[in-house]
């Protein structure tokens, strides 16, 4: 029985985050550490979707476009996964290549807009949970 109302106790005591390790408005602003723990959780991950978008890209154009190079192949991955577009359209005459670039651009704009979402949530998440609190004087 008082183990069961520690176990109690502990968990009133403790902030209750949500899973994706954020207060709730009604709770106080997370400490420096805990931000930044967050801040490089979120980074890393946002991080990890780029990288893993711009090596299929990269895979894609060498592999199924057949550019000549691997510098090629990062070139024109990159360019299409920031939005800015093919470097060697020409390189495209296989309706393969077509369908492959074609394919991965529309990946790559929801791929890029949605990694640097999740790399600003904790910094939206914070500057909004700041204006919710309240100063106590």
């Amino acid at each position: 029985m008082e183990k069961n109302q520690s176990q109690q106790n502990k968990k009133k005591s403790s902030p209750s985050h949500s899973s994706w390790g954020f207060e709730h408005k009604n709770e106080p602003l997370a400490s420096h550490a805990t931000y930044n723990n967050r801040l490089l959780r979120y980074m890393f991950f946002a991080l990890f979707l780029l990288l893993g978008s711009l090596f299929i890209g990269m895979l894609g154009y060498k592999y199924i476009v057949k550019v000549d190079t691997w510098a090629d192949a990062f070139l024109n991955a990159s360019m299409i996964l920031t939005g800015m577009g093919p470097v060697s359209p020409e390189k495209m005459v296989t309706n393969s290549a077509k369908i492959f670039s074609g394919t991965y651009a529309i990946y790559s704009g929801v791929a890029f807009l949605s990694g640097i979402a999740i790399f600003f949530t904790p910094i939206l998440h914070r500057f909004l949970h700041v204006l919710h609190v309240d100063i106590e004087e």
